[in-house]
């Protein structure tokens, strides 16, 4: 893989005791996904290529932005939020333009941050692709009230980011003229980010897209030539551990840079995977528990419990072959034996050290694991990267024969939201919740 390196040999049980042996490698599970895979329609494998007029409106929008405003705040929640700060993290270098990306309603953060705004160098871009989301929606209000409170035209300030022609957003961008991106019918929000959802932000913050978007092309073609591909492979690990009580998938990215790709593959493993029927309508329950974590801060809170605890985990490690910046450890102290081993070594020789050492640890303990390695952190390699993880969810859920792309259990909780909230039609949802029996006092302490 250019730029991207998949390697599982932790995995294999001659490196680990509890992994896997090359018979189950071969397992029939492969050639059925790859043949479900290669005939099915998904919406997110049309991004990478297709969208050269789209690329070019959001260069374009996204520079008059960087010329009028030095600050840029996404309304949005889910795929809508956490896309965006991922790559934000991993790519934006440019500090002329601060992003500010609302992913909560906390009462206390919400006043803070819209207290703190200067409305006049503000561009805020709401992003939902039925307008129905009451988290989204409401931080929406508030910002088109402090935009009208100082003078200002909504659609100066404001950039939608939803359905084409459906659904509350698409009906207040058409009514106050919005500048309005498409999210396409068929991509779900957590497959969203090689779309305007994700690329507008990472314009703005000055990201390459196109060259993100040539990086998922390269892995799509990658995953798409013959069964045994890495994302394949990579969901067939994960789905064989699964069958063997492996129901926790560690993610651990071995640089600061990439700290909120977890996050991200967080809500991607868990919304795909995590569902209660499969295709045929049994009941399955099934699903994967996502762990995020950091190395290496979390070799000193989490590692313990990977290789010492149950054997209910499968962990795949990130680590950067060449980081874009340097620092070589001074000599100091050299009175303390115990430390004149750092004296002279690099920073990125101190950090892959200790994600090898981890990475060491658990595979002696029996734990299987998997490694991604960058060759560096750019554009083109974050592409890739993010479509290698959609590619490998889908994957898993042909071999699992569920809906990768629905989230039933999310919109039941949203129905309940309407209903707390008042929302009209939705009293007999209310009514339901409030048939609950009392809470007992006997079982709330303090």
């Amino acid at each position: 893989m250019r730029s991207i390196k998949f390697d599982f040999n932790n995995a294999m049980v001659k490196m680990a005791s509890h992994g896997f042996s090359g018979e189950e490698l071969d397992s029939p599970l492969l050639g059925k996904a790859h043949e479900r895979m290669s005939s099915k329609h998904m919406g997110f494998r049309k991004l990478p290529l297709g969208q050269e007029s789209i690329v070019q409106d959001i260069i374009k929008t996204a520079g008059e932005i960087r010329k009028k405003f030095n600050c840029f705040v996404v309304l949005g929640i889910g795929g809508s939020a956490l896309g965006p700060i991922a790559v934000q993290q991993a790519l934006a270098r440019d500090s002329s333009m601060e992003l500010i990306v609302l992913d909560n309603v906390d009462p206390e953060t919400m006043k803070r941050t819209f207290d703190k705004l200067d409305i006049e160098k503000t561009m805020f871009n709401v992003i939902t692709k039925s307008g129905k989301t009451s988290e989204t929606m409401a931080q929406l209000m508030t910002a088109a009230n402090m935009i009208a409170k100082k003078g200002f035209k909504i659609k100066e300030h404001v950039i939608a980011t939803t359905d084409e022609k459906n659904g509350n957003l698409a009906l207040i961008a058409q009514k106050e003229g919005l500048k309005t991106f498409i999210i396409p019918s068929d991509v779900g929000g957590r497959f969203s980010e090689l779309s305007p959802v994700g690329l507008l932000p990472a314009a703005v913050c000055g990201i390459d897209i196109k060259s993100m978007l040539e990086g998922a092309a390269y892995m799509d073609k990658l995953c798409s030539e013959n069964e045994k591909n890495p994302a394949s492979v990579f969901a067939l690990l994960h789905v064989l551990g699964m069958n063997k009580g492996m129901n926790v998938s560690v993610m651990i990215p071995y640089s600061d840079s990439l700290k909120y790709i977890s996050d991200w593959y967080a809500q991607l493993w868990a919304e795909s995977l995590g569902k209660r029927v499969d295709n045929k309508g049994n009941e399955v329950f099934a699903g994967q528990t996502p762990v995020k974590a950091l190395g290496a801060t979390d070799q000193h809170s989490q590692v313990q419990l990977y290789t010492e605890g149950p054997f209910d985990k499968i962990s795949t490690f990130i680590k950067v072959e060449r980081f874009r910046q340097e620092m070589h450890i001074p000599k100091a102290f050299e009175y303390v034996d115990d430390i004149a081993f750092l004296s002279g070594k690099t920073f990125s020789e101190l950090i892959n050290a200790e994600c090898a050492a981890t990475q060491y640890a658990l595979t002696v303990a029996g734990r299987p694991n998997l490694e991604i390695a960058l060759e560096t952190v750019d554009a083109y390699s974050i592409g890739a990267l993010l479509y290698f993880f959609e590619m490998a969810v889908s994957y898993a859920g042909e071999m699992m024969d569920i809906n990768t792309f629905d989230q039933p259990g999310v919109e039941q909780g949203k129905l309940a939201t309407f209903a707390l909230m008042g929302k009209p039609g939705f009293e007999q949802q209310k009514e339901k919740m409030n048939s609950l029996p009392p809470k007992d006092e006997k079982w709330i302490m303090g």
